[in-house]
């Protein structure tokens, strides 16, 4: 349940807990891009003690609200998914839309806002490799496929506060809480120890009463670069293969320009060097 008050109307949010990766990082090169390309935006950060313990003046200056977990339900896991489904009780906003923190944007998207709100949940659906093409490959779907899920990913989402929203993110906790049980008995051909949150969402998508996504909002997804995407190898090292250009939100792929928001995902992306470049367009 909400401890308080929402603080705002609407705005982005991410969940950063430093592992073996900066997140904390990945998020403030997310916020300075937030507040490049969605001028007057909002944008707020979900992190544990020792994460916020971390945060330099420079990325509190560029997080509006850093609000630090009571209780940590991934303090044991590297990769820190267990905690998802607090973001709904935690956000300050009553309109969320929540990103992975390694997701830029290119462009404004303030016209979605509007049509976000034709639902109380809506997670993308269906991704786009870098040259702007819906993707038709399955090799991270065998899963969603083997057990007909609906193919939605959590890499961006919104969501509002309402009783649709409250019923998603508590079956969302039940799933997670209860990962082994469901894995055991409810699905085919999963042996993951721990659930992605993709797949946690999935599975809430298909127990509710009414879809939580729109796909007939086609611009409501981003380019994912994970290698098989865009046809490639899985084990193929993705930016020695790819020529990136970069002039803040102008994100050039060999050559293509980016109009969807792009997931980088491999973390050798030019995280820093972007940081650099927004930090000297906002605040020299």
């Amino acid at each position: 349940m909400r401890k308080q008050p929402h603080q705002a109307q609407r705005g982005f949010l991410t969940i950063a807990q430093n592992s073996d990766v900066n997140y904390i990082e990945l998020a403030y090169l997310q916020g300075l891009n937030i507040k490049a390309t969605q001028p007057n935006s909002l944008y707020a950060v979900i992190v544990d003690k020792l994460t916020h313990s971390q945060i330099t003046q420079d990325q509190h200056r560029v997080f509006d609200y850093v609000i630090t977990l009571d209780i940590d339900s991934a303090s044991k896991d590297k990769w820190k998914l267990a905690n998802e489904w607090q973001t709904f009780y935690l956000t300050p906003f009553k309109e969320t839309i929540k990103l992975e923190a390694d997701l830029l944007f290119t462009r404004s998207i303030k016209h979605w806002w509007r049509a976000l709100q034709l639902q109380d949940v809506v997670l993308s659906h269906g991704v786009v490799d870098y040259q702007q093409k819906p993707s038709t490959s399955r090799h991270y779907r065998k899963l969603f496929d083997n057990n007909s899920l609906p193919d939605v990913y959590n890499g961006m989402m919104y969501f509002r506060y309402s009783a649709f929203s409250t019923k998603f993110f508590q079956l969302a906790q039940q799933v997670f809480e209860n990962w082994d049980s469901i894995r055991d008995r409810a699905l085919h051909n999963v042996r993951d120890d721990k659930p992605t949150t993709d797949v946690v969402y999935a599975i809430v998508c298909a127990m509710m009463e009414r879809p939580c996504y729109i796909p007939s909002l086609d611009f409501f997804k981003f380019a994912h670069m994970k290698p098989a995407i865009q046809g490639w190898a899985d084990n193929v090292d993705i930016y020695k293969t790819v020529h990136v250009e970069n002039n803040l939100a102008d994100l050039r792929i060999n050559n293509v320009q980016q109009l969807y928001p792009v997931h980088y995902h491999d973390k050798t992306f030019k995280v820093k060097e972007l940081i650099k470049e927004y930090e000297q367009e906002l605040y020299s």
